[in-house]
């Protein structure tokens, strides 16, 4: 396993050099200036002087290594200096938004925790209610559970996320006045009202992204178990007298879950894309809501990083689904 593993790892980074070419072509190659929405009353050699700073009077290639550099050299550097107080030195050269001027990595890091607290919370209550709700619909198939997990599964998955997250604010905030309608992303949390106050905001976005996750999941999870309940082993162990927890929660659960970890580890990296409506519905100053403003501000530098990031995630995951595989199957072997 480690050695299928590190293989992996060497592959990974040919083809992440790859992909961010790809990226950074698609996107550099499209119309786009930064001086576009400067006043009018800005001479022509005033606006040059701008394109020159960013680095746009370099030729392609230059900017593409340039762009490369952060992730590898700056940033490995930066973070060499905060964990063990080191003082490399140096001036190095980092990728500026457009918009803000300010370093593209800082402003992903800025807004990455509000992106953890929301996404990242509800990916996980999404998969503690997907998983047993899939179990038990599947072991109890047709029962009144079954069908209302069915339902709500169906909902869940056809209606959009934007239709939910608003529908939650006008019932719970608007009628109800429980909870509040958008996302004080200034919010510390400093003691326990603060605390209470963070949760409390938290739970309507969290709510909406985690019924989309979980009605995909737990199809997923019951489509799976149904087909390992009708299988020769499940009916040999009961003849061996096992008890019916064991043969289900032990054998049956995990031959389940190899199929169900593909969909929630390449999950992972589609719900911090996913989540952008969301954000915007409810105002959480994160990821998503950065990858809409730089869109629309032609912010090319900062839509080429988040693009890349995406990328690193989905192979990031694709890799711990392999190596899961082989801690749920001892059957599958890599070395």
């Amino acid at each position: 396993m480690l050695t299928y593993t590190i293989r992996r790892l060497l592959l990974a980074i040919p083809t992440l050099i790859a992909i961010s070419l790809i990226i950074f072509l698609l996107l550099d190659l499209a119309p786009s200036d930064p001086t576009a929405n400067l006043p009018l009353t800005i001479p022509p050699d005033v606006r040059e002087k701008i394109r020159q700073s960013l680095g746009l009077g370099d030729p392609i290639y230059i900017r593409y290594l340039l762009w490369c550099k952060q992730f590898f050299v700056n940033e490995p550097l930066n973070m060499l200096e905060q964990w063990f107080g080191w003082d490399i030195g140096g001036d190095r050269l980092r990728v500026l938004s457009w918009q803000t001027r300010s370093p593209v990595v800082d402003l992903i890091v800025q807004r990455m925790p509000q992106t953890l607290w929301v996404v990242g919370m509800s990916y996980v209550v999404g998969v503690l209610i997907a998983l047993p709700i899939g179990i038990i619909s599947a072991y109890r198939q047709y029962s009144w559970f079954d069908q209302v997990g069915t339902f709500v599964s169906m909902v869940g998955f056809s209606v959009p996320t934007f239709f939910t997250g608003v529908l939650v604010i006008v019932i719970f905030s608007v009628w109800l006045g429980w909870f509040p309608s958008i996302y004080d992303t200034t919010h510390q949390v400093t003691d326990w009202q603060s605390f209470l106050f963070q949760i409390k905001q938290m739970i309507m976005p969290v709510a909406v992204l985690a019924l989309f996750n979980a009605a995909q999941i737990s199809r997923f999870m019951r489509a799976s178990m149904l087909d390992n309940l009708n299988q020769d082993y499940v009916r040999t162990a009961r003849a061996k007298g096992m008890r019916e927890r064991t043969v289900v929660l032990v054998h049956v659960l995990r031959n389940s879950l190899i199929p169900v970890v593909t969909v929630i580890a390449l999950g992972v990296p589609q719900i911090f894309g996913g989540a952008i409506i969301t954000e915007q519905v409810f105002k959480v100053n994160g990821l998503g809501q950065l990858l809409i403003i730089s869109i629309q501000g032609g912010d090319l530098p900062t839509v080429q990083t988040l693009t890349f990031i995406f990328a690193v995630l989905i192979i990031l995951f694709n890799l711990v689904a392999d190596v899961l595989y082989g801690v749920l199957d001892p059957r599958i072997r890599y070395d």
